[in-house]
């Protein structure tokens, strides 16, 4: 039998950590086909979701899967963010928290994601359709807009 990972708990802990704080907690997302946010959020293929409970409905921080409701713009939206997929946690007013690795999805959905992809690929460009996945190298992105803003640093 496979021993259980520790991200999960982890996540769990630090969510603890910083509601029993006065902080929020604030989760990072590598989105991927098994992903269910909302895309008009999503920037160099990743999300920054808060995870308060002021912020969230219905939170559920599983073993394999966080599930919540919250509002983007007005709309309620169902969220469905695989563990694997986050790839921190942290307080929004301090940046205090931590960073995991990105496990690979390894379902069916990733492979159907992957067969859509190269479809696009072959079709002409279309402006309407935006990657959700446009990661680049460190350094490559826009500046910080605020450089007074806590920032995570992953520590692999």
């Amino acid at each position: 039998m496979a021993e259980t990972s520790t991200k999960p708990y982890m996540i769990r802990a630090l969510h603890e950590w910083c509601t029993d704080n006065g902080y929020t907690p604030h989760i990072v997302v590598q989105v991927d086909a098994n992903t269910m946010v909302p895309h008009a959020h999503i920037r160099d293929g990743q999300i920054t979701l808060n995870v308060g409970s002021l912020a969230t409905n219905r939170l559920v921080l599983g073993n394999d899967v966080i599930e919540f409701q919250a509002r983007f713009s007005g709309a309620t939206e169902n969220i469905y963010v695989p563990v694997g997929a986050v790839t921190a946690i942290y307080a929004r007013e301090t940046g205090a928290g931590m960073g995991f690795e990105v496990e690979q999805a390894t379902d069916i959905h990733a492979a159907a994601h992957d067969l859509e992809t190269q479809a696009l690929a072959a079709t002409p460009e279309d402006p309407s359709v935006t990657p959700t996945n446009t990661a680049k190298a460190p350094g490559e992105g826009p500046k910080d807009p605020d450089p007074k803003r806590p920032k995570l640093t992953l520590v692999r």
